[in-house]
């Protein structure tokens, strides 16, 4: 039988308990270290890590470019959550939140700070015009979409994933609690995907752009290692228009960037010209040295 725990009166936060996080998470917020942070030769300077939400941003710019957007390049600069840089004094001055993606925009004056990963894609898809529909229907079915992902996002993140593949020990009920929610969310869009190419209708928006790399990846076996207890083939729909934008080249680039696991030929840490994924990835430069 599960030992109950009570609240005590006040809380107070226990510095070790949080699992592998535990040394960035805090209940403050603000800066906790002076770190100016580096500025590349592209108005457009992203500092960011591959995370879902990082990939978010990589993929829309990676797909402008493809587009012909040319003031669409931009740099892309590591920030390693796990040391934590998203504490340091010009982070934090960017996005007050200490959250990757944040991005600044050089080419307005003064520079435009945006930072939350939702807030990005519709920044950059109003100011190229593009993979946002320009009717005020379509439009809206793309950002109910996108709301919609920045809302369920957390419960499978930081929800599902965090007591399935990251909390110390592992419990019942907040497994189950966050699984119900998680296959409630892939059977809605399992459903709406029956109908229609991608999420937001005949287009592909930002809408995708946004659930994709959370949703997406997890139904092609990328995240929590969680495919199987999940039953993820049973969402025929979702696989198929997973797999259907996992072959874009601009997503295959997109995920790339700011990427620091997995195999060395997919690391892109830095992002500042387009030959960088044929020249700059890890395989290269650790052999290089």
């Amino acid at each position: 039988m599960t030992e109950t725990y009570t609240p005590p009166k006040v809380w107070t936060w226990d510095k070790e308990n949080g699992g592998p996080f535990a040394s960035i998470n805090r209940p403050i917020a603000g800066a906790t270290h002076d770190k100016a942070l580096p500025v590349g030769d592209h108005p457009l300077q992203l500092y960011s890590l591959a995370t879902p939400n990082g990939q978010k941003v990589t993929i829309l710019l990676e797909e402008l470019l493809e587009a012909g957007v040319t003031d669409a390049e931009y740099d892309a600069w590591l920030i390693r959550i796990g040391d934590g840089d998203q504490f340091g004094s010009d982070f934090v001055a960017i996005n007050p939140n200490s959250k990757i993606p944040a991005l600044l925009d050089h080419s307005v004056s003064p520079p435009q700070r945006v930072f939350e990963s939702g807030s990005i894609l519709l920044y950059l898809a109003e100011k190229f015009g593009k993979f946002l529909p320009a009717d005020p229907a379509g439009r809206t079915e793309a950002l109910n979409w996108l709301f919609w992902q920045m809302g369920a996002g957390p419960l499978l993140g930081g929800g599902f994933g965090h007591f399935f593949a990251y909390a110390p020990e592992k419990y019942e009920y907040p497994i189950n609690r966050y699984t119900m929610e998680v296959k409630r969310q892939l059977d809605l869009l399992d459903r709406r995907l029956a109908d229609h190419d991608y999420v937001a209708g005949a287009e592909y928006s930002i809408a995708d752009i946004a659930i994709w790399p959370w949703y997406g990846g997890l139904v092609l076996g990328r995240a929590y290692d969680a495919a199987e207890f999940l039953d993820v083939a049973s969402y025929k729909n979702v696989l198929r228009w997973a797999q259907q934008i996992d072959a874009r080249p601009a997503v295959k680039r997109g995920r790339m960037v700011n990427k620091v696991n997995g195999p060395l030929e997919e690391q892109l840490h830095e992002r500042h010209d387009a030959g960088d994924f044929d020249t700059k990835t890890q395989d290269k430069l650790e052999g290089a040295a």
